[in-house]
């Protein structure tokens, strides 16, 4: 069993919600050996420096969060994925403190399949932007706008992304057309497709 680390328990201390849950998760993840570390705010759980999985809440669920979760092979169907978007980390959602200590076995197995994921290096093939197809709706916008294609590359990828899953989710062409006419503006302003 791995060492608490002090700098988290203001994390554990502080949670109004959660807090049995989170003390649950907090244990599992250190009879499994990993470290524990505050990242983003959250308990993070490390071995050799990589991490593993993340304790965090919202107002519906407590989760962890494997970082490499899409590698994990996953039996028992727990791994979420949170957004379409999200390509590689993983929640396991959890509603109550029986949910947490049913699974434990199963969490432990999770968690010591991640260390060896790290240990084999494993890695996952991030979609690069240009795996994603353009709408042909857009594509005729970016050829005919130099201004817009020029914007439109200077986003980041994670941007670039969101605009062409955002712009071709419609069925219709029309629909489609639509979109990519309403937020040509945003994308000269540089904004990404959910930016105020």
């Amino acid at each position: 069993m791995s060492h608490t680390n002090p700098k988290v328990d203001f994390f554990f201390n502080k949670a109004k919600q959660w807090q049995e849950e989170y003390e649950r998760l907090r244990t599992i993840a250190l009879e499994c050996g990993l470290s524990e570390e505050l990242k983003w705010g959250c308990p993070c759980y490390t071995f050799q420096q990589s991490n593993i999985v993340l304790i965090h809440g919202f107002k519906e669920y407590c989760a962890y969060l494997f970082f490499k979760g899409a590698l994990l092979s996953d039996p028992h169907a727990i791994l979420i994925q949170q957004t379409e978007n999200v390509q590689v980390p993983r929640q396991v959602r959890f509603r109550n403190v029986e949910e947490i200590m049913e699974q434990e076995a199963i969490l432990k197995a999770y968690i010591y399949e991640a260390i060896e994921v790290e240990k084999a290096g494993l890695k996952v093939e991030l979609k690069k932007t240009a795996d994603y197809n353009v709408p042909i709706e857009f594509q005729s916008k970016l050829d005919r706008i130099p201004a817009l294609k020029a914007a439109f590359e200077a986003l980041t990828p994670g941007r670039q992304r969101g605009y062409l899953y955002y712009f071709s989710q419609p069925k219709q062409s029309k629909t489609r057309e639509a979109r990519v006419e309403k937020y040509i503006p945003k994308i000269l302003d540089g904004k990404g497709v959910d930016d105020e």
